[in-house]
């Protein structure tokens, strides 16, 4: 086979809160498949940094007393040992603060404006004069234009469902400070996505470079309309790079933060006397992106159409994943379940969340559930049952008796074995690692068979049957060092420990074709140890305490820290039972409210709303509505098609600045991600109405 050359990145992790077990997801299948490609003998650089600009790092700085770059030096350290802990090896972490990166930044939107691709016009936003900031729609709060409810959030109201901009909020408030905004009016500069049609529709139609369920949501969401321009620039004050000849004008993060895989690259090419452009201007050169289903839209519209405008080359291959629950729910600060990979390492190991998530990841955006039982079921049963068992039942005979200078007959298990690579590989390379596991699995359990009917601790009691004692011990010991060569991409850590045993580094796939004869084996000590429900529990309950504290005393740059924390402060289940019962209305009130079954035939996110979600219903044939429902936090908009739901199909439409919303689908719960739709039993048929 031919040596790639590959340059592989994960999303960059926000510098404004710790590494949780859902990140790890993303860094643990790279890690994987850049340990695997190694494995095959390719020169793959993997690169990542801390994404670290922004208004919430700035917020976050001010809060703890700290300078913007002491709080990201502080982030990058966390982050780092905690990857470093997880056995994440990564060839050159950075920062988006970093000069490389302000160059290139530069250099690109030089070329972005001589193609002319940039647009500037004025956008009217909230200021906080206090805190001396334009203020986000989650730092402001006020009364709903509409329905007149207090503690509404800048752009949607809870009680009444109605959307809206922050500057239409009655009474406006910072939570930042406590003032009153001020409207002031900032220039913005826009990119053009549109006019990189050709380029980026080219690149997604291209074979290989995406899932096809990305490649479809794409089309089906995207580009059946204009793009978008995209809001590149935010206005002082805010922490980043200032836009060249733009006082006052700092580029958006997520226009620097992608520019950080390059500055990266940069950075490991300047260490190791390497030319930036044999890995990004290079057509010989793979390029893999591996990220989450919610930043899709960035890194397949937005940055292909970057990269071609600067002249860098586009990715050969964006490898997309779904969301990480834990016993089936998203993950909250409120059950625990929001649990940093810290915490983690204070009490397991990283192998087994490491081959846990294996067992789960595909090439597609399903989402990944860790549950607690199964989670340590499959640790106990694969790990310590079938494959560290395997070696602590035959390395103490081995150590006596040595390997045989020939290799036994086992009923062709080796050669089998080693036909298996080639499958066990493609699974790999694919990104299918369940398969992979399973694969390895079976392997593993008949080496096992084969040890279960050699029985060496009967043969080590009799010294007549030495010579076939070394015969099973050998069979047993190379029948595990392929198992262990397979996960090795998996299991770095058992990979040392075992090529300790040996004697010889397992790095090499091809190690697995041939087996290791006459020589002495070391001393075996336990690989792996059994793991223990209630190690776990404890784990969660701790967890559940200092999550607990974390909201008591959140502000609002910490609350929105991780990008990922599911529940607010105040959205607890006491204050949700605590809500009294509407007003009471008669039987003629309530028949006028025509209630319909309808079916889900299309959702999509709206890009510049933080709770809504586009929906078109179906009533049933050719009637369709279009709703718009503040349910983005709970609901993956794919997740939804098909779905039998509850709509008011009789509610007068309303016009939005997103578009006109025909309707409102039934859901309880208290907001946030704390959202459960309506839905019919399965016989329910779109237009039926709900007595």
């Amino acid at each position: 086979m031919p040596t790639r050359q590959i340059l592989v990145t994960s999303a960059l992790p926000y510098a404004n809160g710790p590494i949780h077990l859902g990140h790890l997801v993303e860094y643990i299948q790279t890690d994987i498949w850049v340990r695997f490609q190694k494995m095959q003998g390719h020169r793959v650089v993997y690169v990542c940094a801390d994404d670290t600009h922004g208004t919430a790092i700035m917020l976050s700085a001010r809060h703890k007393g700290l300078s913007e770059e002491q709080w990201i030096g502080q982030m990058s350290q966390q982050h780092q040992a905690d990857f470093a802990g997880f056995d994440i090896r990564f060839d050159r972490y950075g920062s988006t603060h970093s000069e490389e990166n302000r160059q290139l930044c530069e250099q690109i939107w030089a070329r972005a404006l001589e193609q002319d691709l940039i647009a500037a016009r004025d956008v009217q936003q909230l200021f906080d004069p206090v805190e001396n900031t334009f203020l986000a729609d989650r730092f402001v709060k006020g009364q709903c234009p509409k329905c007149g409810a207090p503690d509404q959030a800048g752009d949607n109201c809870d009680k009444c469902g109605h959307t809206y901009a922050a500057t239409d909020l009655v009474n406006p408030v910072s939570t930042l400070s406590g003032a009153t905004p001020e409207l002031r009016s900032a220039p913005h500069f826009f990119f053009q996505l549109e006019k990189c049609r050709p380029v980026v529709e080219a690149w997604i139609d291209r074979p290989g470079s995406l899932q096809s369920e990305t490649a479809n949501y794409l089309k089906g969401h995207f580009l059946g309309d204009a793009l978008r321009d995209w809001d590149l620039s935010r206005s002082a004050p805010y922490f980043g790079f200032e836009i060249p000849n733009q006082p006052g004008q700092y580029w958006y993060v997520w226009f620097d933060a992608p520019v950080g895989y390059i500055a990266t690259t940069l950075q490991w090419c300047r260490e190791h006397q390497q030319d930036l452009a044999d890995w990004w201007q290079n057509p010989a050169t793979e390029i893999h992106h591996f990220i989450g289903k919610d930043i899709v839209y960035f890194h397949t519209l937005f940055w292909p159409a970057i990269l071609h405008t600067a002249g860098y080359q586009l990715p050969t291959r964006v490898h997309v994943h779904g969301f990480l629950t834990v016993n089936g729910r998203k993950m909250s600060k409120r059950d625990g379940t929001f649990i940093r990979g810290r915490k983690y390492l204070d009490h397991l190991p990283p192998a087994y969340l490491r081959y846990y998530y294996a067992t789960k990841l595909g090439d597609n955006q399903d989402d990944l559930d860790l549950n607690v039982s199964e989670f340590v079921e499959k640790v106990n049963t694969d790990l310590v049952n079938k494959v560290v068992n395997l070696v602590s039942r035959s390395a103490k005979f081995g150590g006596q008796t040595g390997l045989s200078a020939t290799y036994p007959a086992d009923d062709g298990r080796f050669e089998y074995a080693a036909a298996q690579g080639q499958a066990i590989a493609a699974a790999y390379e694919a990104g299918e690692l369940s398969k992979a596991m399973r694969l390895i699995m079976e392997l593993a359990d008949r080496a096992n068979q084969y040890v279960e009917q050699a029985q060496p601790w009967k043969l080590a009691k009799d010294p007549q049957q030495a010579t076939a004692l070394r015969d099973t011990v050998t069979v047993a010991l190379n029948l595990y060092r392929q198992i262990v060569i397979y996960l090795a991409p998996v299991l770095p850590s058992l990979q040392q420990q075992s090529g300790d045993l040996f004697g010889q580094a397992l790095t090499d796939w091809n190690l697995a074709q041939t087996p290791l004869l006459g020589q002495t084996i070391g001393t075996y000590t336990h690989f792996m140890q059994r793991l223990n429900l209630q190690d776990v529990e404890k784990m969660i309950e701790e967890t559940k305490l200092e999550n607990a504290a974390a909201l008591a005393n959140a502000t609002p740059a910490t609350a929105d820290a991780t990008e990922a924390a599911p529940a607010a402060a105040t959205d607890t289940a006491d204050a949700l039972l605590a809500e009294p019962l509407a007003e009471e209305c008669t039987i003629d009130d309530f028949v006028k409210v025509d209630l319909r079954v309808a079916r889900i035939v299309s959702a999509e996110e709206v890009p510049e709303a933080r709770k809504l979600l586009k929906l078109v219903v179906s009533l049933g044939g050719d009637q369709t509505r279009q709703v718009f429902a503040g349910i983005k936090a709970a609901y993956n908009p794919e997740d939804l098609v098909g779905r039998l739901v509850i709509i008011v199909a009789n509610l007068k439409p309303r016009q939005m600045k997103f578009g006109l919303s025909e309707g409102m689908v039934c859901a309880a719960g208290g907001g946030g991600t704390e959202v459960f739709l309506l839905s019919p039993d399965s016989g329910a048929v779109p237009g039926q109405r709900v007595h």
